[in-house]
């Protein structure tokens, strides 16, 4: 299902994308890739826009200038993230890269799954909760505007930051993943910017729904890969348990082997202990993520006695 041959592929941190022989399509390269900007971007754009907003509607248009740059920050230290990771790793090699392209990979599934989860309860209250932050910033003073724009719009990069390491670092370094990725944040700035103006309208609800299932079906992807670099490293059982073998009847190289493959990162001899991870992983998370969320019981008004 989801197998890095070693003696093929030369491991980086967080792979999502491992080569299965050639690389995948363009279009399919950039579709996952593009399809993370988009959604990440919209999350961040409405952050700002909630953001920027209020501090025109309240009249304080001095404190703009904080939230931009806090934004700025926050770009520029997702962006070293990034590269930190990609480059530092890429001079590993060995069973010590597996092992920590497997422990990378482990902890990106952890705080992806934690976003997507958070998400959902969260997104019906965000407005109100930032709005109410910005409140008490703005009488704090520049220096708490700043912060908080800073971590409302890095917590949201440091997500994308951990998926899209692994696209940037796809088969023989193509770069038309991260490509994507930009190409998602440009068209998600755009919706933002007709969304602040009333120019469009977006079925959020809908919209992150689809998408945390796209990205949740991405991470177990992610989840699998670890499981197999840390069995190649030693550090797991099970490295020669294979559940099934359908290589025979599985074309890399069609339509939906690039998809499966270079979306998906779908390998046709998984583990035992990758398949088994990865369908927990699925029925785990898309139960929590697409349960119905409880809405809090207004209280009963109390009756006064005439």
């Amino acid at each position: 299902m989801f197998d890095v041959q070693q003696e093929h592929y030369p491991v980086s941190s967080v792979a999502v994308l491992a080569a299965a022989g050639s690389a995948p399509s363009l279009a399919t390269q950039m579709f996952g890739s593009g399809l993370i900007g988009l959604r990440e971007g919209l999350e961040t754009g409405i952050v700002v826009m909630i953001l920027v907003a209020f501090l025109v509607k309240a009249n304080r248009r001095d404190a703009l200038k904080w939230v931009w740059l806090g934004v700025g920050l926050a770009v520029a230290m997702v962006a070293a993230i990034f590269f930190v990771i990609h480059y530092g790793t890429s001079t590993v090699t060995g069973l010590t890269a597996e092992i920590i392209a497997g422990a990378a990979s482990l902890v990106a599934v952890v705080i992806v799954t934690a976003m997507v989860l958070w998400m959902r309860t969260a997104a019906k209250n965000i407005s109100g909760e930032l709005r109410a932050n910005m409140e008490k910033a703005l009488t704090v003073g520049p220096a708490a505007v700043l912060t908080l724009s800073f971590f409302a719009v890095g917590r949201e990069g440091v997500e994308t930051a951990l998926l899209m390491v692994g696209y940037a670092e796809n088969t023989n370094g193509s770069l038309w993943p991260l490509l994507g990725l930009l190409l998602g944040i440009v068209v998600a700035a755009v919706l933002t910017v007709f969304l602040y103006f009333g120019a469009v309208r977006i079925n959020f609800a809908v919209f992150f729904k689809y998408t945390g299932v796209f990205l949740i079906v991405v991470a177990a992807g992610i989840l699998a890969y670890g499981i197999r670099a840390l069995q190649i490293g030693g550090v797991l059982p099970g490295g020669s348990a294979v559940a099934f073998d359908i290589s025979a009847h599985f074309d890399a190289s069609s339509w939906y082997g690039t998809v499966l493959g270079g979306i998906f990162n779908f390998r046709p001899e998984p583990t035992v202990f990758q398949a088994i991870a990865w369908v927990l992983y699925i029925v785990v998370v898309l139960f929590l993520f697409l349960r119905p969320v409880r809405v809090p019981a207004s209280p009963e008004p109390v009756l006064q006695n005439s």
